[in-house]
C-alpha cells in the first residue's frame, strides 16, 4: 500500500468521524430539548441544557474525542495493512521466482541460479539442492544411457561375430578375413590384421598375417612373425592386452588417396581360449580406442580362438578317425559281405547294446576289483593280494615269493613278454595291454594288466607295479564284439549323430546308398536325409531319442538327388561315465528294394547346442578306446571255434537259409531255415562234405555251385546268382545264392546265403 493512499483513507475515515460525531451531538440536543419545556431550540436552550444536564458535556467530549480516536485506528490500521502488503508483495516475488527458476529447471536449463535472501532461506536452499540432484541425476541418466548403449553396442557386435564364426569355421581363411574386415568397420579402425599361430613345430612356433584389412579394402600381404618378437609376439606371449597411444612415426603409415598419415592408437589382443593362445588382433585408428571397442575386440578374440580351438579338434578326431578307419580295412577282408536282413540286423545291434554296456560295467568295477603284485627287477614276486592268488588258483597259503612272472605267463606268449618286461626296464615306459596267463592248474587266465616302475630315487628301480583285472570273459566278449563292428561296417548302413543331430560319422554303405560326398558330410545333419513326408513324425520320435530311449523301426529317406530310400534300423544313444548322451548310434538296412510303400521317419526339431567340448573329448576318448582294443583283439585273435558260436548266435534265426564250410569243404555251420529248405535234419548234414547238399547234374552245370562243392579257396564269392537245389524229397526250387570269405586264424571259412525266389 503506497503513502498517498494511505494519507487518503486517513483523512477520509477523520472526516467522516468527525461528521457523525457533529450529528450525533446535534441530534442529541435536539432530541432533549424537544422533550423539555424549559428550553427551546436555541443557543439558549443550548446553554440552559449544558448548565442543567452534565451528561451533554460528556457527549461533546466524547464526539469530540472520536474522531481523533478514529485518526488513530485508521493509522495503525492502514500502517499494518501496508506492512502485511509488503510482505505479501516480497512472497509473491518469491514465487515468481521459484516458478522462473522451476521452469528453466523442467526446461533442462541445469545452469540456472537462485539467489538466496539470507541465512533463513530454506526454501532457496532446497531448490538449490533440487537443482544439483536434478543436474547429478541427469549426469547418472546420461552416464547409465551411455553404458546401455554401450552394452547394446557390444551385444549386437558379439552376436554378429558369433554369426561369423558359425558360418565360415569350416573356412578359416574366409573366416579371418571377415572377422578382421566387420571388426575393423565396427570399431571404427582404420587398419586391422588378423595374425593366425602356426604351433605345428613346437620349437619353431611363428604367426601368420592371415587377413589384412585397411581403408575398406582388402589387403594381401605375407607376413611372418616368431613367438615372442616384437608387439605380436610379445601380446601372445605375456597373453595380455597392448594398447599403445602414442604410436613411433616409424611403426605403421597408413596410405589412402587422400595421402599418408601415422595411427594415433594401436590395439593389440591375444586370441586365447583356456590359457592357450591361437593368434592375434591387431588394429590401428587415427583416433583413440574407447573403453567398448576393447570390450567388444577381446570378447570377439575368445569366441574366435574358442572357434580355432573347435576347428584344431575336429581335425584331429577326424585324423584320428581316418586313421582307424585305414587300420581297420587294413586287417579286414576286402571282398564285400552280402547285406543282411532287418532280423539279423536288429538281433547284431542288440548283442552290440548289451556288450557296450558289459564294457562300461567291466569300466566301473575295474577300480574295485584289482589283482595286485609286486616284482622286483628281476621277475620275482614280493608280495601280491589275495586277489592275485584266487585267479591264478593258489591257496592264500602258499607262498608265492620268489616265483617268476614269466612262469605264470603262457607259454607261447613268455618271448614276448619278456621283449615288454625289458622295455618297462630299460627304457622306464609302462605297458598297458592284455596279458595270457597260465594258473596253477594250467588254464588260461586272460588280464588287461600295466607293468609300471617304481623308483627309489633317481639312482635306480626299486620295483614292478602289477595291476590287472581278470578280462577272460571280457577278452571273448571283445571278440565277439569286433565280428559284429566289422559285419555291420561291411553288411549294413552306419552313422553316427551328436545330440544336436549333426552327422560325425558313417562308413561307405551310407555314403554310397545316399549319393554323398565328404564335404556334404562335414555339414550335413540327420534331417537332410529324411523325407519331408515323415519329417514331423520324426520329429516326434526324435525327442525321445535325445532324452535316451533307443528306437527300432523303418525310416524314410531321401538321397542327394531326391531319390527316396528306405532304412530299417535302430537308433541308440551311447552314454558317458556321467550317464549323459555322448552320441546318437544307428545301425540299420537298406530295404529300399523290399519296403518302399511302408515308412516310419522320425526328424529332430529341438535345436540344442550343449557343452560341444566335452561331447568332442568324450568322442575321442570312444575312438581312441575302440581303436585300441580293436588292435589288440585283432591280433590276439586265434579260435576259429568262436566264429561258429557268433554265427550261430547271430543267423541261426535268419530267414534265409546260411550253410558255412570250412577249409576242408566239411559243413560246420547248418540253420534253421536251411533244414527246412532242404527237408533235412542238421545233425544228418553237419561234418559232412557240403556236396551232399548239391548232386553232382548240379554242380556240373551250374558255376557257383560247382566252385562251392570243390576243395580249395577257388571259389565265386561276393557275387549273387540264380540258382537251383534240391532237397530231400526231390522237389527242385529256384533260390538266390550269395557266397562270402571269412578268413580266421590264416584258415579260410566260406558261408553261401540262400534265399527262396517266390
Amino acid at each position: 500500500m503506497d503513502v498517498l493512499f494511505r494519507k487518503e483513507k486517513i483523512i477520509q475515515n477523520t472526516v467522516l468521524a468527525s461528521i457523525v460525531s457533529l450529528a450525533f451531538i446535534v441530534f442529541a440536543f435536539f432530541i432533549e430539548l424537544v422533550s423539555i419545556e424549559e428550553a427551546d431550540i436555541s443557543l439558549v436552550g443550548i446553554a440552559w441544557l449544558l448548565k442543567h444536564n452534565p451528561v451533554f458535556w460528556i457527549i461533546i467530549t466524547a464526539g469530540a474525542i472520536f474522531p481523533f480516536v478514529v485518526f488513530w485506528l485508521t493509522r495503525q490500521f492502514t500502517r499494518h495493512l501496508s506492512e502485511k502488503q509488503d510482505i505479501i508483495d516480497v512472497e509473491q516475488s518469491r514465487i515468481l521466482q521459484v516458478n522462473a527458476f522451476a521452469k528453466q529447471l523442467i526446461h533442462g536449463d541445469m545452469a540456472v541460479d537462485f539467489k538466496i535472501s539470507g541465512e533463513n532461506d530454506t526454501l532457496g536452499e532446497s531448490l538449490l539442492k533440487l537443482r544439483d540432484t536434478l543436474k547429478t541425476n541427469r549426469e547418472m541418466d546420461q552416464k547409465l544411457r551411455q553404458e546401455e548403449e554401450q552394452r547394446n553396442w557390444i551385444a549386437e557386435g558379439s552376436a554378429h561375430f558369433s554369426e561369423v564364426l558359425r558360418n565360415h569355421m569350416h573356412n578359416p581363411e574366409l573366416l579371418a578375413y571377415t572377422v578382421i574386415r566387420d571388426l575393423t568397420k565396427y570399431i571404427n579402425a582404420i587398419q586391422g590384421g588378423f595374425y593366425l599361430l602356426d604351433d605345428s613345430d613346437p620349437n619353431n612356433k611363428f604367426f601368420n598375417l592371415t587377413a589384412f584389412f585397411a581403408y575398406d579394402r582388402r589387403k594381401f600381404t605375407d607376413q611372418q612373425i616368431k613367438w615372442g618378437d616384437g608387439l605380436i609376439g610379445t601380446c601372445a606371449l605375456e597373453q595380455k592386452i597392448i594398447h599403445l597411444k602414442n604410436i613411433p612415426d616409424s611403426y605403421i603409415t597408413v596410405t589412402s588417396g587422400l595421402g599418408e598419415a601415422n595411427p594415433d592408437s594401436l590395439l593389440i589382443v591375444p586370441m586365447q581360449y583356456e590359457n592357450q593362445v591361437y593368434g592375434v588382433l591387431e588394429f590401428a585408428s587415427l583416433g583413440k580406442f574407447e573403453s567398448n571397442h576393447i570390450a567388444l575386440v577381446e570378447k570377439t578374440a575368445e569366441s574366435v580362438a574358442s572357434t580355432m580351438s573347435a576347428v584344431k579338434t575336429n581335425l584331429r578326431t577326424a585324423k584320428l578317425l581316418e586313421e582307424s578307419k585305414a587300420q581297420t580295412q587294413a586287417l579286414t577282408s576286402h571282398e564285400e559281405e552280402m547285406r543282411q536282413n532287418m532280423e539279423e540286423l536288429q538281433a547284431t545291434q542288440e548283442e552290440a547294446t548289451r556288450q557296450s554296456q558289459r564294457f562300461l560295467l567291466l569300466e566301473e568295477t575295474i577300480n574295485k576289483n584289482l589283482i595286485r603284485a609286486e616284482f622286483d627287477t628281476d621277475g620275482k614276486l614280493i608280495n601280491a593280494n589275495s586277489l592275485f592268488y584266487s585267479r591264478f588258483e593258489y591257496s592264500s597259503e602258499m607262498n608265492l615269493e620268489g616265483k617268476s612272472i614269466s612262469e605264470l605267463v603262457s607259454e607261447e606268449d613268455r618271448d614276448w613278454f619278456k621283449d615288454i618286461w625289458k622295455t618297462v626296464l630299460q627304457e622306464n615306459k609302462p605297458y598297458k595291454g592284455y596279458i595270457k596267463h597260465v594258473t596253477r592248474t594250467g588254464k588260461d587266465l586272460w588280464t588287461l594288466a600295466t607293468l609300471s616302475t617304481s623308483r627309489i630315487d633317481d639312482s635306480g628301480l626299486e620295483k614292478i607295479m602289477y595291476l590287472a583285472v581278470d578280462s577272460s570273459h571280457e577278452k571273448g566278449l571283445i571278440q565277439k564284439n569286433e565280428l559284429i563292428i566289422e559285419s555291420l561296417n561291411v553288411a549294413g548302413i552306419r552313422f553316427e549323430l551328436d545330440i544336436i543331430g549333426n552327422m560325425l560319422d558313417c562308413n561307405h554303405n551310407f555314403i554310397q546308398l545316399f549319393k554323398l560326398s565328404q564335404k556334404d558330410i562335414k555339414s550335413m545333419v540327420i534331417f537332410d536325409i529324411i523325407s519331408p513326408i515323415e519329417s514331423e513324425s520324426f520329429n516326434k520320435r526324435w525327442e525321445t531319442i535325445i532324452k535316451g530311449e533307443g528306437h527300432k523301426g523303418i525310416i524314410r529317406g531321401k538321397t542327394s538327388g531326391g531319390e527316396e530310400v528306405w532304412l530299417t534300423g535302430a537308433f541308440n544313444p551311447v552314454f558317458n561315465m556321467a550317464h549323459e548322451i555322448e552320441t546318437i548310434v544307428f545301425v540299420g538296412h537298406d530295404i529300399t528294394h523290399e519296403k518302399v510303400l511302408e515308412a516310419e521317419v522320425k526328424v529332430h526339431t529341438e535345436t540344442l547346442r550343449k557343452q560341444e567340448k566335452q561331447l568332442r573329448e568324450a568322442e575321442k576318448e570312444l575312438v581312441s578306446k575302440i581303436r585300441d582294443t580293436r588292435n589288440e583283439l585283432l591280433n590276439q585273435f586265434k579260435e576259429t571255434e568262436r566264429i561258429k558260436n557268433i554265427n550261430e548266435k547271430i543267423l541261426e534265426d535268419s530267414p534265409d537259409a546260411i550253410v558255412t564250410v570250412s577249409h576242408d569243404n566239411r559243413i560246420v555251420f547248418f540253420n534253421k531255415a536251411a533244414e527246412l529248405l532242404w527237408k533235412t535234419e542238421r545233425a544228418q548234414v553237419l561234418h559232412e562234405d557240403v556236396s551232399v547238399l548239391f548232386p553232382e547234374s548240379l554242380t556240373d552245370k551250374d558255376e557257383l555251385l560247382g566252385s562251392f562243392t570243390r576243395p580249395g579257396d577257388h571259389k565265386l564269392t561276393g557275387q549273387r546268382r540264380k540258382s537251383t537245389v534240391i532237397d530231400k524229397k526231390g522237389h527242385m526250387l529256384i533260390v538266390s545264392i550269395l557266397l562270402t570269405k571269412a578268413r580266421v586264424d590264416n584258415e579260410n571259412a566260406y558261408t553261401a546265403f540262400i534265399q527262396l525266389d517266390d
